[in-house]
């Protein structure tokens, strides 16, 4: 486990420490849904450790990921913007602890610190580039090396390379036949990239995994260090 929020980290000394100050600890529980599409945003998190699936909801279809949000981020950015509701649903995915605000408190920060200003322009930007690549990804890739790039993304957000997630969750967040997982997994593990046993996934081989991984994965590393460092 981290110590703290990448975003809040970079702050300067006096606009991380007068955030935080407003900022209550939160415990991430596995699977609890933090807000809904077109609800009101009441709070906003900085993750420490855990993590957080963003989903788009469509046609009353169980929805499909579209992003996710670790230590690196936040979730509730809309309100930088001056929006006042969320545009998707927000899972627990991975158990962990994260820094909370009241959306109310956070907009007065973001009126005091023009650093976090400027530091919100730039995660919304990067998160804009993730939301279209995984459009692209999920358009034109195929289910192997994208269960690879998401599994790659939630072992860099769990910190860790043991996590529980089932077949059942993963084509849920891939939007694919749970079978297609099945023999997507199977091939991974096969080729000892992974190791699975009834929800329980281990990372055996992130090089390897890389590899298997389609581009997206890389390229959103690369646009977030690129403006966030």
């Amino acid at each position: 486990m981290i110590a703290e929020n990448r975003l809040i980290a970079s702050l300067p000394r006096a606009d991380r420490l007068r955030l935080l100050a407003v900022c209550e600890p939160h415990e991430l529980k596995l699977s609890t849904i933090l807000c809904e599409p077109d609800t009101p945003t009441r709070c906003v998190y900085f993750p420490i450790s855990g993590f957080i699936s963003l989903i788009t909801l469509i046609d009353g279809h169980t929805g499909i990921e579209v992003g996710m949000v670790g230590s690196e981020g936040m979730l509730g950015s809309e309100v930088a913007l001056g929006v006042v509701t969320s545009p998707v649903r927000a899972l627990v995915q991975g158990d962990g602890l994260a820094h909370r605000i009241t959306a109310l408190a956070f907009k007065r920060e973001i009126a005091e610190s023009a650093a976090l200003r400027r530091l919100l322009g730039r995660y919304l930007y990067v998160r804009m580039t993730q939301l279209a690549a995984s459009a692209a990804c999920l358009r034109f890739h195929l289910i192997g090396p994208r269960l690879a790039r998401w599994l790659l993304m939630s072992q860099d957000r769990a910190h860790s390379n043991h996590f529980h997630v089932t077949q059942e969750f993963l084509a849920y967040m891939l939007g694919v036949r749970r079978v297609g997982i099945t023999s997507a997994a199977s091939s991974l593990q096969r080729n000892g990239l992974i190791e699975y046993h009834r929800g329980e996934m281990t990372v055996v081989d992130r090089h390897g995994l890389e590899l298997a991984s389609c581009n997206c994965y890389v390229a959103e590393r690369r646009a977030y260090a690129k403006l966030l460092g």
